[in-house]
């Protein structure tokens, strides 16, 4: 997209699906996975704003300096129910418990994103409510044994069989569920580049 020529964006992140999601907006960029910072908060931080603290984070620790011009895309994404925030799973009985917990329920995704060029910075948080259904003991198995959900905030992929059987409503962006809320992210670029 013209508007965005005169920049080199930067994504930070392992994740393949950010990356997919990031590419559907047609913006050339390029990926640098940072080194893997320990996520740490403040215990007493409202938690809602722990997605976008996290960005933030991870922007700051940035393995180098940016270029002029350059704009750097950090994000977290977390899963919150009953009060607790469920992170990645650390293993296959934490996934299970994950799973076990969403199951039946609504809970919340929320991502943070934070943008930063050398001279300034924006952040925001995106949040959808994803409802499932109860969910049997061999469909959580099936899942996780299956498909390996470790790497994904609160054990799932929505784009993945989990969500194909199990999520019956979803209120706000399905894509901010997979980890990039791409349609706010676009409108906050071209507010940034209009900026300059």
């Amino acid at each position: 997209m013209k508007m965005f020529e005169k920049h080199k964006i930067t994504l930070a992140s392992a994740s393949p699906r950010r990356r997919e999601l990031l590419k559907g907006l047609d913006i050339d960029f390029t990926v640098e996975v940072a080194k893997d910072e320990k996520e740490a908060y403040s215990e007493g931080m409202a938690r809602e704003d722990v997605p976008e603290f996290l960005a933030r984070h991870k922007s700051e620790s940035f393995h180098r300096p940016l270029e002029q011009n350059e704009i750097l895309i950090t994000a977290d994404t977390l899963v919150f129910v009953g009060g607790e925030i469920i992170g990645k799973p650390k293993d296959r009985a934490d996934a299970v418990r994950m799973l076990e917990m969403l199951s039946g329920g609504v809970h919340k995704v929320i991502t943070g994103v934070y943008l930063r060029s050398t001279t300034k910075t924006r952040s925001f948080s995106v949040c959808t409510e994803v409802t499932f259904k109860q969910l049997k003991k061999e469909e959580i198995d099936y899942y996780i044994d299956r498909y390996k959900p470790y790497d994904k905030a609160g054990a799932y992929g929505v784009q993945e069989w989990i969500g194909y059987i199990g999520i019956t409503g979803i209120n706000g962006s399905y894509y901010n569920v997979m980890g990039l809320p791409v349609q706010r992210l676009y409108e906050e670029l071209r507010k940034f580049v209009s900026e300059d």
